[in-house]
């Protein structure tokens, strides 16, 4: 086995090649896998402002804005993801994760959060159109995104077993089971359950790292998109899911609705619990 860390994307991204490989085949597919890595970070990037992210929140109302294959598809999911789970997911809750010191602010004034307000659509003929005054987030799928693509180019250079791990959003390639430990939402230094996970992605959101008090409240980089409300549960979802975007997205809807069962997960044939 060879392992191999990289930092991208905010978080500690961890490349486990199981496979009997040699070494050098096994390390020139793990450098395939971080080129991905880095890929959506420097195309879905809140801070960098040559991103897609970027140049659509500068974009103003009407413009049409042309982005990479990928942004597209990250767009497309996050569209799905908040029909299915009727708002909760919402990749335009940035204004409010500024306004909590969660992210940077970008030039300009503040648009308001307006949670039913559409503020893009992926055009048919292409490019993405910029409807509403607003700013974008994909920090809630584009690690999962990117894991998705590190996974697919180890299996396109040949190896069968393999784990990426973006900071609790993982997915392993291969029947060949890996380990993998959830933490204690209380004591998130420790363990509170380990299981077994081949052929398959999974997913964690938690406040447990990013919880703080902004103007009296506890807030956090989680934002339940029905009401631009913090998620203030002390809780952690885990959803296990084919892709490890679709898992990363649906952590939210699970932590925030509570419901291990919520009927976002049966549409895409994923499960979860909460801890």
């Amino acid at each position: 086995m060879i392992r191999r860390a990289q930092p991208w994307l905010g978080t500690l991204v961890d490349i486990r090649v199981a496979d009997p490989l040699p070494a050098a085949e096994a390390h020139a597919a793990a450098a395939l896998a971080f080129a991905e890595v880095a890929l959506v970070h420097r195309l879905m990037s809140f801070h960098d402002d040559a991103s897609d992210v970027a140049r659509l929140n500068r974009a103003p109302p009407g413009a049409l804005v042309e982005v990479h294959r990928h942004t597209r598809r990250v767009l497309e999911l996050a569209q799905r993801v908040a029909a299915a789970s009727e708002g909760i997911f919402n990749i335009a809750c940035a204004p409010q994760l500024v306004a909590w010191e969660q992210l940077p602010a970008p030039p300009g004034a503040a648009p308001r959060y307006q949670p039913e307000l559409a503020v893009l659509r992926c055009e048919r003929g292409g490019g993405v159109r910029k409807l509403a005054p607003g700013w974008i987030d994909l920090g809630g799928l584009a690690k999962g995104y990117a894991v998705d693509l590190a996974v697919a180019a180890l299996a396109g250079a040949g190896v069968r077993s393999a784990c990426v791990n973006a900071g609790g959003d993982l997915r392993v390639l291969g029947e060949a089971p890996f380990v993998v430990a959830l933490r204690a939402p209380r004591r998130p230094q420790s363990a509170a359950l380990e299981l077994l996970l081949g052929d398959a992605a999974m997913a964690t959101s938690a406040s447990y790292f990013s919880a703080g008090m902004k103007d009296g409240v506890r807030v956090g980089a989680l934002v339940d998109g029905r009401d631009g409300r913090p998620m203030g549960s002390a809780a952690s979802a885990s959803v296990r899911a084919a892709s490890c975007a679709v898992a990363d997205a649906l952590t939210k809807v699970v932590l925030a609705s509570g419901d291990p069962r919520h009927p976002a997960l049966a549409a895409f044939g994923a499960s979860a619990l909460i801890l």
